[in-house]
Parts: C-alpha cells; structure tokens; sequence
C-alpha cells in the first residue's frame, strides 16, 4: 500500500512540477545527490588502490614468467603463477570478488576485500601487458647489456623496463579504465559504490531510468576525461622517441 502511494506522489510530482520538478524530487530532496558524490569517491578511490596493487602483483608475475621462460623450464613458482593467470583470466570478477569477500574476509572489512579482489584479478591482466611489453624490447638489447658487462637483473633494470615503458603505460592507463568500470559490481558485497548509489536512490525514489542513466553519465565521463589525458600521453611519448 504504501508503495503505491508513493509511487503516485511521485507521478503527482511530474505532472505538477514537470521534468524539473522530477529532477530535484530525486536529486535534492533529502540531499539524495551527496549518495552519488560519495559513490563517485569509493569507486575511483578503489579502482585506484586496486591498480596500485594489481601492478605489483602483475609485475612480480611477470618477471617470474619471463625467468622461467629465458632458463627454457618451468619452475614451481613459474608454474603457480601460470596457473594464477589461466584461473583469473577464466573466471568472472564478481564470483571472485563474492569468493574473497565472503569466504575470505568473512564478510567483513569490505573494502579492504574490495581492494584484494580487483588487485588480484588486475594482477592477471597487468602481469600480460608487462610480459608482452617487455618481449617487445630487440633481443639485441639484452646482448648490449651482457657485452657491457650487465647480468640479467641489471640488464632488465636498466636497458629492458625503461624501454619497454613506453608499451606499457598506455595498457596501464586502460586497465585503470577497465577497472574503474568492473567496480559496478561492489554492490554485490553491500559497498555503495556509483552503481549502488543510483540503485538505491532508484529504490527511494521509484524512478528507475533517471537515475541509472546519470550514473552511467558519469561513468562515461570519467572514462572520456581518463581517455583524453591518455591519448595526449602516448601522443608525448610518440614525441619523445
């Protein structure tokens, strides 16, 4: 009953007041706009983290592999993290991030399990874009090293990742992108990101389409805006070659 009558209120609002009248009904009445700013706040605070962790993840992963590769056998940690890269990369995110929150952290500490779940899935995908951007370095690059004297750590520190950079960043900047957008799914461990913020005003407000479709705006806000600072990186690092 009482859904009903709300739901009249809020068709009694639209016929008074008009589009703009719907408006600030579900944006400005109880401050419902600030679940937004705050949604807005987690998801990029834990797309950020969660990058930071997936690099070094990925980066570790990476140079495992490549270890493995260059002494031409598989070691058991060459093979762990084969097997780590197969299993993230063929399963979905959210049942990863359902398998840590509730079976890991026990349902608790949300967003430090938000974190170790994107990180870890990021791993996966950042430890390629290393892996290939490394493979991308001339092999003669690596024989400049030993015939200055370098072994292979110093060779990879000094000659092969700085050269390789310039492939990787741009991959980087997109995996944040890409992980900016899988955070739609933190609402499936109670965190209120975006996604959530727009699903719950939906339920205060009995509006369905406004709301998701201001979320999904400012989804594809941030990622023209990261798009665009992105496209003017490489450009510079096109410049610089």
């Amino acid at each position: 009953m009482d859904t009903l009558e709300n739901s009249e209120d809020v068709t009694d609002v639209a016929a008074t007041d008009g589009f703009l009248g719907l408006l600030s009904f579900i944006f400005l009445q109880d401050n419902r706009w600030k679940f937004y700013i705050n949604g807005l706040g987690i998801t990029l605070i834990v797309s950020l983290l969660s990058v930071i962790v997936g690099i070094l993840i990925g980066l570790v992963v990476a140079l495992v592999r490549l270890g493995a590769a260059k002494k031409g056998r598989r070691t058991i940690l060459s093979t762990i993290a084969d097997i780590y890269v197969d299993v993230i990369r063929g399963t979905p995110s959210v049942l990863q991030l359902m398998i840590i929150y509730f079976a890991v952290f026990h349902s608790r500490l949300g967003y430090v399990a938000a974190v170790v779940s994107f990180g870890i899935n990021s791993g996966a995908y950042v430890s390629e874009v290393i892996r290939g951007g490394i493979l991308s370095v001339d092999k003669g690059q690596s024989e400049a090293g030993r015939s200055l004297g370098l072994g292979y750590k110093d060779t990879m520190r000094f000659i092969i990742i700085p050269q390789a950079v310039k492939t990787i960043l741009p991959a980087m900047g997109n995996e944040f992108i890409q992980l900016i957008k899988e955070t739609s799914i933190l609402g499936y461990v109670g965190i209120m990101d975006l996604t959530k913020a727009a699903s719950y005003v939906s339920s205060r407000t009995y509006q369905m389409f406004i709301p998701l479709i201001v979320a999904g705006i400012m989804y594809y806000l941030i990622v023209k805006c990261l798009s665009l600072l992105l496209k003017r990186f490489e450009r510079r690092l096109r410049e610089s070659d």
